[in-house]
């Protein structure tokens, strides 16, 4: 009898993984392609439909299943999956990977089924519980809920893409789920630009457009698992030993990875209580928060899961401590620039992107305030993102729950101190805090467990940070002009003098850290 074939098409074993750095890159210029196309999409948003009750009516009815989405998909099961799966890998045989993917397919979709149709149904509850703020504006309410049917078989779809998405990312095919949220903004400009005139309720048009998405971005990503030898054949089985498993560690990690997600709809339910406007200004500042989290930390985080998993497995705790490391100097090389031009550049920024149509300057001066706040906690974010793995990676995934815990109810508390006297930026600024508290536990756990070990050279790097971030800071006060020209400037003054401003202020970065000795063969590791 022959053998077993490999996974590989063509009876050829897999190529060797690619280095970090490369990985991380591919990731990062897929999602930069991603974010920048999210952000020309929020533009299409804003100039159709501004900061009023509709756009406020679609971002909580898209936030909903956009936020199960990441807690689940991107955050729970991920985290879940992925460590089983490389285990699977490493120490199983190819038809138990298949058997594994299989039964996992079958289980989770039966699950995620489920949940649509009773979220469907209880759509208006679900609005309460989110948007209680709604209550008392029954046009409001009863938009928010009409689009919510449309848009929660989303979290179905995209869970089983991000699912595709694991096996592909564990299997070092990490372009296509890097691409694939493209697919989604393009799906959100058309429906916006096509879809509106021909609806009664114009808004309604975004409501389908995530619809459509979810089931483009699913589709695309199944003929590259069928050129693994992966594509799933559903199988419910709860009994099977690899199902068991990520049941197992998917429980608390609902609150590991995601604590940041949960701050922020949290955040959302807060400012349904205030202003009208509120919603929207929190979504544009988060928007652009989010371009340095998605475009870096996630992609650090993307590639370094499931190198971490293959580490543990072959107890590899040398590299696998060098790793983590590599992943926080890497976020702080990025991260912090990042932080520091969002912070300096919040209303030029917001004007650039937003002031259109429906915008107005109030509208751009509030949104500022906001993104100022989740700047000073955007490393944070970052830092959370890759240093959650190293505990998910070695299927740990109570401690991060206990630190998710923590660091929801200091945000919870942070929430009510501030949005009194900061309103909306309040809540934004209690996000961050609560992010840092975040970071800080999840750091000191994995250093006291020895999973993170300081590698050489760190006072160095750190002196090399504040050179280049200094010279990035004075670039952009230098060259900067005041916020009422970029709210009087038309919008393609606005876009060349934010073209300026961005390539002045990478280039004298780069300098800056080329000056002070950083190469790139310093963060080159396989």
């Amino acid at each position: 009898m022959s053998s077993e074939p490999e996974i590989s098409p063509e009876n050829k074993p897999l190529p060797p993984a690619p280095g970090l750095l490369r990985s991380s890159g591919l990731v990062g210029v897929m999602t930069m392609l991603s974010r920048v196309l999210g952000l020309a999409r929020d533009m299409v948003i804003a100039r159709y439909f501004g900061a009023g009750t509709g756009a406020d009516a679609f971002f909580v009815a898209f936030k909903i299943p956009n936020f199960l989405r990441r807690l689940f998909a991107e955050g729970a099961f991920s985290q879940a999956f992925v460590p089983v799966l490389s285990s699977y890998r490493e120490n199983q045989s190819v038809s138990d990977v298949r058997r594994l993917v299989d039964a996992v397919s079958g289980s989770l979709g039966l699950i995620l089924l489920g949940v649509t149709l009773v979220a469907m149904l209880g759509a208006p509850v679900l609005t309460a519980v989110f948007a209680p703020g709604f209550l008392d504006d029954d046009v409001k309410f009863a938009l928010t809920s009409d689009m919510l049917r449309i848009t929660f078989p989303y979290l179905l779809l995209i869970s089983l893409t991000a699912f595709a998405g694991g096996i592909l990312n564990s299997y070092d095919r990490f372009a296509v789920p890097a691409f694939t949220p493209v697919l989604l903004n393009l799906a959100m400009i058309g429906a916006a630009v096509y879809l509106t005139p021909l609806m009664d309720e114009p808004v309604m048009a975004l409501a389908w457009g995530v619809f459509i998405a979810g089931a483009l971005q699913l589709f695309f990503q199944l003929p590259f698992l069928m050129r693994l030898g992966l594509l799933p054949r559903p199988r419910v089985d709860y009994h099977h030993e690899g199902v068991s498993r990520i049941l197992k560690l998917m429980a608390p990690a609902l609150f590991g990875v995601s604590v940041s997600q949960i701050n922020l709809l949290l955040d959302t339910v807060l400012a349904s209580f205030l202003q009208t406007g509120s919603v929207s200004w929190l979504y544009y500042s988060d928007r652009l928060s989010e371009l340095p989290l998605g475009v870096f930390g996630i992609a650090i985080a993307t590639v370094i899961l499931p190198s971490l998993s293959r580490k543990h497995a072959a107890a590899s705790e040398d590299q696998f401590a060098a790793t983590l490391d590599w992943a926080v100097r890497a976020v702080l090389l990025i991260g912090l620039p990042a932080a520091l031009a969002l912070a300096l550049l919040a209303e030029p920024l917001i004007a650039t992107l937003f002031h259109y149509g429906e915008v107005t300057d109030r509208d751009v001066m509030m949104s500022a305030q906001s993104l100022r706040a989740y700047s000073a906690g955007l490393l944070a974010f970052m830092l959370i993102k890759v240093l959650a793995p190293g505990f998910f990676a070695r299927e740990d995934t109570r401690t991060p729950v206990k630190i998710g815990v923590i660091a929801m109810v200091a945000n919870m508390v942070l929430n009510l101190a501030l949005i009194l006297p900061l309103a909306h930026a309040g809540l934004a600024l209690a996000t961050s805090l609560s992010a840092w508290l975040n970071g800080f536990l999840l750091w000191q756990g994995l250093r006291k467990e020895g999973a993170w070990r300081s590698q050489p050279g760190w006072p160095r790097f750190l002196m090399q940070m504040l050179f280049a971030n200094a010279a990035l800071a004075g670039t952009i006060l230098w060259l900067m002009a005041p916020s009422d020209s970029w709210l009087a400037a038309g919008g393609y003054q606005r876009a060349a003098d934010m073209a300026v401003l961005v390539a002045a202020g990478v280039t004298v970065y780069f300098l800056a850290l080329a000056l002070a000795g950083v190469r790139v063969r310093h963060f080159r590791q396989r």
